[in-house]
């Protein structure tokens, strides 16, 4: 079943694709009068259409049924990760933790940060298309790059987390975290964090946390993280 991504849907009978996705359903993937596909806002509806006007600029759906909730995950995880020198890998990641499953992504400025800035109407991009690909009924939400020191003041009344290659063996991630337990995660950057960073993370009340035994790189720390807490809670 193939998945269009119509954050603009309104909960009426009949629906028409943007000119970009009817080009999509009808050029590139074929699709006929009568054939059946999904659409979703992003905000956990998936909605059953069926194509009633197959035109490449302005095809037109019938609404056949809503799901509500579709799939919705019992916990919540945002993660809070340094923007990688290479893009193509900050994308990767992106990629990857929206099939897996994410809420929210914030690019987060450090003192060892390579990289300041992100092109979110791209990287946007990248998340809209995993969702379709992995058939999610919610958009994750990646917001505008932050100073580390400004997210850590932020989400009083949610658990945070700090992915650390010093921490001990005793602070594995898989013996901090609950299931169904809503989460930030932060993952730094190449060079690590800084040593004011991790006393400002410990005064914050952040849980110092091992992900592995080896060193990995930001994007690889980031997904390593996205699936443990999967893991965890068995999605």
């Amino acid at each position: 079943m193939h998945l269009f991504y119509t954050p603009d849907i309104e909960h009426d009978d009949f629906y028409q694709l943007n000119e970009e996705e009817s080009k999509h359903a009808v050029r590139v993937l074929r699709l006929n009068l009568d054939d059946e596909v999904c659409l979703t806002d992003g905000k956990g509806n998936l909605i059953y259409a069926k194509i009633i006007d197959n035109h490449p600029k302005h095809c037109k759906l019938q609404l056949l049924k809503k799901i509500e909730n579709y799939n919705q995950p019992k916990y919540k995880l945002h993660i809070a990760v340094a923007p990688t020198k290479n893009t193509t890998r900050f994308e990767w990641f992106l990629e990857k933790a929206t099939e897996i499953g994410i809420d929210e992504i914030t690019p987060i400025i450090c003192e060892h940060s390579e990289r300041n800035s992100v092109k979110t109407e791209r990287l946007n991009k990248v998340i809209t298309a995993a969702v379709k690909q992995s058939l999610k009924a919610y958009h994750p939400k990646l917001n505008e790059p932050k100073k580390f020191s400004t997210v850590l003041k932020e989400h009083k009344n949610t658990k945070k987390l700090l992915a650390w290659c010093l921490a001990s063996k005793e602070d594995r991630i898989e013996k901090v975290v609950s299931e169904h337990e809503d989460l930030v995660i932060f993952i730094g950057p190449e060079g690590g964090f800084s040593k004011k960073e991790i006393e400002e993370a410990k005064a914050a009340g952040v849980h110092l946390v091992s992900i592995s035994g080896s060193r990995l790189r930001t994007e690889t720390a980031a997904l390593v993280a996205c699936q443990s807490i999967a893991f965890i809670n068995k999605s």
